[in-house]
């Protein structure tokens, strides 16, 4: 079966096994119509997004325009079905969860048949190869029945594929007659009619006028040749003021050789504009007297709305006005970044300073529907608009570059070449004198093109969105609205997208801001409503990915599977280790396929090996990842994640039953994770292991939440493995959000799948984020709620732990004789076990609370607890020895002697990651400072606290240290930026446990200035 979109649209069945080669000639063979008008409409709007999923909202929309009726969804239904069974395979015709996808194989679709015969009739016109060009393009004809989407309603869009494959005819016809003239025979007779009408139909199209002038001139008609171009310059003169170009008068001068000949031979008077008998270029066919021809002046309209880009357009305007030579800029970004617009605004704005001309060429590297110019017809394009007779330039594309260099080297010509594919297109157009310029576009930046300035684009900024969306749609009332705000925020920044919102609004006055962000807001619709006319956003992100993943290259390829599964993951950022779990590649071959990603704007790299997709291509990326993709992908990713969980574990939790409890598997965690976990290579230390956290963690928050209420079990258990697994990491790093995120999504998943073990871990971890957010009575109670469960599987080292966390609750709420009684439980359990870590650590917290009576003793009970930390050489006991004995010396009024005690504790933590240690140091190390009247050191250290407090979202401890940068700023007499200081940190501390702290603002607050 074969489809036909070129004219009304139309079915094909082939009339014979293996007929399609013969059909792309004969084209119309067993063609059967579509009668149904709502059909016809329905097989045009899947075609045009052939082998692509087209959404429900697109075919209503294609179907009834902006009103369906309230039977719409079964309506498209019943012509869904319709159509299915005018397929040759039902199975064709695909239902996905966003909407419907039409298969169509190679040479089953007309238009792309038809493209393939243009390609190949352009490589032959460019090559002079005659013949080919009159098979190539009678080939393509052959398949012409009529106007593109004929008869069908505008809702259908297509506006700009049908010009396109107008477009494409008229060149295949101008081919074509070049062909037919350059072979001669008896076929130039039957030129002359076909020629005239063409001219008559296109009045001011100057080929088809040279071609007929040629094919009268050659068939004896010389006067009528000449009236030919009589005619045309009158119209071209009288109605745009230009002269014909080089074309036209090169035939003119032919013609008039010819004319003059034989008005000689005959011995007659002088011929039309005889002028020179060589036919020089300066001669006018009118007689006038000669004149040098105009310098080109080709770039179309400057943008009629361009916002913002002052500093890139400055830096612009710099490079390309600086003392010779100029160098070429190379402006790039994604699709619809707007970097044609800045190249027009800027070459518009430089024009007079390259007074030999402005050359503009669309080199269609990443145009809808267009193959990417080759070196060799850009070449020809470019001389042939310098002036170049066409049988004078080279065939060779060396020797053509070597001309287009001659010919710019003494001139001072603006060259804009625009949407470039890639260096290698770009390098044999570049100017070899001094004075030209040059602005290339492209995706990507070409770096292989050497000696460019190179100008990237990001998205505009929030203003001068909204900005380009007032002024594109005229709506006025858009100003400072939150409407605005949103569809700014909906549309990525991106111009083209800002573009198609505003041409919605300047077409449907009734169509209000607020019900269009309602229509975009739906992300897996929101591309279907960035489309209008010819302006689509995902037209043009797909002409990046398709290119790639139809490349012969095994890089491209790779790269197009990537961005599916980015889609199919949909995470904040990615790295190459988890892009490479995903494909089941090397991490070598998959960052080859992240910069090619990058290569092409479908990627920014956020930071170093960090990548992610802007909002769009996400959308985009999501699209092309089907609903199996996604549950695919999926598994593996928390697979992987859960593994490398464990071993961030065993390299940031010192050996012992701390490790070794976390690392047990929970009834839960589904099988096979140690066996995954041996894929993973273990980290050489806690640094590395704490920076790879850093990098992933958002992606593994994101995850855990959005898969904690799966109805796979396998993948809840993952998540309840992954929570536990990661947990400490969050805690050590002081991560309270995701802390919240991590505790929650662990407890609903071990509540709802009757897992008691997990659930316990889950409560331990919530109680240890109460605890470091100051609300240690919520703590408490989680924490009692672990200990039962505990108890109830007599799980002994978790009970020591959650005796030892209540001790240490209990005395931060004051009830001292509690939180005693707990301790030495603990103490015992540790001892039975043989736990001289948990041993260790419980004596510091019975240090704490003998602090409060007698700090002498419990400078002895930390020092019992250090001597324990160096004899097992635990890092975290140590660091918490010193950080206790500093704050008994404070509390015995000797700042002095408990300086060298938090100095020591944070040399001792270095890398090893324990947010509450350090905070709580750090806190000790300001104080201490403070009151030995170090100030400014004092008020650095405060700052350098804060400023990690804040990068934690950790307002509890901002809050402290706010307190204590308040009573430094008094010490300095700066009474008003430390009462400021005191309301901040009372706002943080309220509904926190921490009521010496508050008591103490509130009196200082409370004190007259």
């Amino acid at each position: 079966m074969r489809f036909g979109l070129l004219g009304p649209p139309v079915l094909f069945h082939d009339a014979r096994e293996g007929g399609r080669d013969d059909a792309r000639e004969s084209g119309q063979d067993d063609a059967r119509v579509v009668a149904s008008p709502k059909s016809r409409v329905l097989l045009a709007a899947l075609l045009l997004d052939a082998g692509r999923v087209v959404s429900v909202e697109s075919l209503k929309d294609a179907l009834w325009g902006g009103a369906p009726p309230v039977s719409a969804q079964a309506s498209l239904h019943n012509h869904i079905t319709r159509l299915r069974r005018m397929l040759d395979d039902p199975g064709r015709l695909r239902t996905v969860p966003s909407g419907y996808v039409l298969r169509i194989d190679e040479g089953e679709l007309d238009v792309h048949v038809f493209d393939a015969h243009v390609a190949e009739a352009r490589a032959a016109h460019t090559g002079r190869d005659w013949r080919r060009v009159v098979r190539e393009c009678a080939g393509a004809l052959a398949l012409w029945r009529g106007a593109p989407l004929a008869g069908l309603p505008p809702e259908v869009g297509g506006y700009a594929f049908a010009q396109r494959l107008r477009e494409a005819r008229l060149l295949l016809l101008e081919w074509r007659y070049d062909a037919e003239l350059a072979l001669g025979g008896p076929r130039l007779h039957e030129l002359v009619p076909e020629l005239a009408a063409l001219t008559v139909e296109y009045p001011l199209r100057e080929v088809y006028h040279r071609q007929l002038m040629l094919a009268l001139h050659r068939t004896g008609h010389q006067a009528e040749a000449l009236a030919v171009h009589r005619e045309l310059r009158t119209r071209l003169v009288g109605r745009l003021g230009i002269e014909p170009g080089p074309g036209v008068r090169e035939a003119h001068v032919e013609v008039l050789r010819g004319a003059a000949g034989e008005r000689a031979a005959e011995g007659s008077g002088d011929a039309e504009g005889s002028g020179d008998a060589k036919g020089s270029r300066s001669t006018k066919g009118s007689g006038e007297p000669g004149r040098p021809e105009p310098s080109p002046a080709q770039l179309p309209p400057p943008p009629t709305h361009f916002i913002g880009r002052a500093t890139v357009r400055d830096a612009l305007h710099r490079a390309l006005t600086a003392p010779d030579p100029y160098p070429t800029a190379v402006i790039s970004g994604m699709a619809g970044v707007g970097k044609s617009a800045l190249a027009l605004h800027v070459a518009h704005q430089l024009a007079e300073r390259f007074p030999d001309g402005q050359l503009h060429l669309d080199l269609h590297g990443a145009t809808p529907g267009m193959t990417p110019l080759t070196p060799a017809q850009a070449l020809t394009t470019l001389l042939r608009d310098l002036g170049t007779e066409p049988c004078r330039i080279p065939e060779r594309p060396e020797a053509a570059a070597a001309l287009l260099r001659s010919l710019l080297a003494p001139s001072r010509t603006l060259l804009v070449l625009d949407d470039a594919a890639s260096a290698a297109q770009v390098r044999p157009l570049l100017p070899g004198g001094a004075g030209c310029g040059v602005i290339v576009t492209s995706r990507s930046p070409l770096t292989a093109l050497d000696g460019a300035a190179r100008f990237p684009l990001a998205p505009l900024s929030d203003e001068e969105s909204a900005e380009l969306l007032r002024r594109a749609s005229g709506r006025d009332g858009l100003d400072g609205t939150d409407a605005a705000r949103h569809l700014v925020e909906l549309t990525g920044r991106l111009p083209l997208a800002l573009r198609v919102v505003a041409a919605r609004l300047a077409a449907r006055r009734a169509l209000t801001p607020d019900a269009l962000a309602g229509q975009l807001t739906a992300a897996d619709v929101r591309l279907h409503h960035l489309e209008y006319d010819d302006l689509s956003v995902r037209r043009s992100l797909a002409v990046a990915h398709d290119a790639l993943a139809a490349s012969e290259r095994e890089a491209d390829r790779d790269a197009a599977r990537t961005l599916v599964r980015i889609g199919a993951l949909d995470l904040p950022t990615y790295g190459a280790p988890l892009l490479a779990r995903l494909a089941g590649t090397s991490e070598h071959r998959t960052e080859a396929a992240l910069d090619r990603l990058l290569d092409v704007a479908l990627l920014e790299e956020t930071t170093y090996g960090r990548y992610a997709p802007h909002d769009l291509v996400r959308d985009f990326a999501r699209e092309r990842a089907g609903e199996q993709d996604t549950a695919t992908t999926a598994d593996t990713a928390l697979h992987w994640y859960a593994a490398v969980a464990e071993r961030v574990l065993a390299a940031i939790v010192e050996p012992g039953s701390d490790r070794d409890d976390r690392r047990r598997p929970t009834p839960s965690q589904p099988g096979g994770h140690a066996a995954h976990v041996d894929t993973v290579a273990p980290f050489a230390g806690a640094e590395e292991a704490f920076a790879w956290g850093d990098g992933e963690l958002e992606n593994v928050v994101a995850l855990a939440a959005r898969y904690a209420d799966d109805p796979s079990g396998q993948r809840a258990g993952l998540v309840s493995t992954l929570a536990r697994l990661i947990f400490p990491y969050a805690h050590r790093r002081g991560r309270v959000a995701e802390m919240e995120v991590l505790g929650q999504a662990g407890l609903r998943v071990a509540r709802r799948l009757g897992d008691a073990a997990a659930e316990a871990y889950a409560l331990v971890d919530l109680a240890g984020l109460h605890f470091l957010t100051g609300r240690q009575n919520d703590a408490l109670a989680l924490n009692d709620r672990a200990l039962a469960i505990w108890r109830r599987l007599d799980h002994a080292s978790w009970i020591r732990r959650c005796l030892n966390n209540r001790g240490l609750l209990l005395d931060g709420l004051g009830r001292h004789t509690e939180a005693g009684e707990a301790l030495e439980r603990s103490l015992e359990y540790a001892r039975r076990l043989d736990d001289p870590y948990g041993e260790a650590v419980t004596h510091s917290h019975l240090g704490n609370l003998v602090e409060h009576t007698d700090p002498r003793a419990a400078i002895e009970r930390h020092r019992r607890s250090l001597a324990l930390g160096d004899e097992i050489g635990a890092v975290i006991v140590r660091h918490s020895a010193h950080c206790n004995i500093g704050y008994a010396h404070l509390r015995l009024g000797q700042p002095a002697a408990a300086l060298p005690h938090f100095e020591e504790s944070l040399r001792i933590l270095g890398g090893h990651g324990d947010w509450h240690g350090e905070s709580q140091t750090r806190l000790g190390l300001v104080r201490a400072l403070r009151l030995l009247g170090r100030d400014g050191r004092a008020a650095r250290e405060c700052a350098e606290l804060l400023r990690r407090a804040d990068a934690r979202a950790d307002h509890y401890t901002g809050g402290l240290a706010r307190h204590q940068h308040g009573l430094l700023l008094r010490e300095r007499g700066h009474i008003g930026e430390a009462r400021e200081e005191w309301s901040l940190a009372l706002a943080a501390l309220d509904g926190t446990d921490e009521q010496a702290v508050v008591t103490e603002l509130r009196e200082l607050l409370a004190c007259p200035v």
